[in-house]
């Protein structure tokens, strides 16, 4: 990759209502259904980020409905 491809753009993490983590340009507006969490940077930078936080990736939804089963099965 030539110096000149390399991305410099800095990065927004961004979460949804499901708790899905992506990535977002930040010079762009956060799409509606997204927020951002406080991270920003490079694209490496925030992708490690996520791997780090992001440990569960069932969205909410499935989550509290599997937890909502097994309460019940009990």
């Amino acid at each position: 990759m030539d110096r000149d491809d390399e991305d410099r753009t800095t990065y927004t993490v961004v979460i949804n209502h499901e708790e899905q983590y992506s990535i977002w340009p930040d010079y762009k507006p956060v799409p509606a259904g997204w927020r951002a969490v406080g991270k920003t940077g490079p694209k490496a930078e925030c992708l490690a980020y996520i791997k780090e936080v992001w440990t569960d990736m069932r969205p909410l939804s499935l989550r509290r409905q599997m937890a909502e089963a097994q309460s019940e099965a009990s």
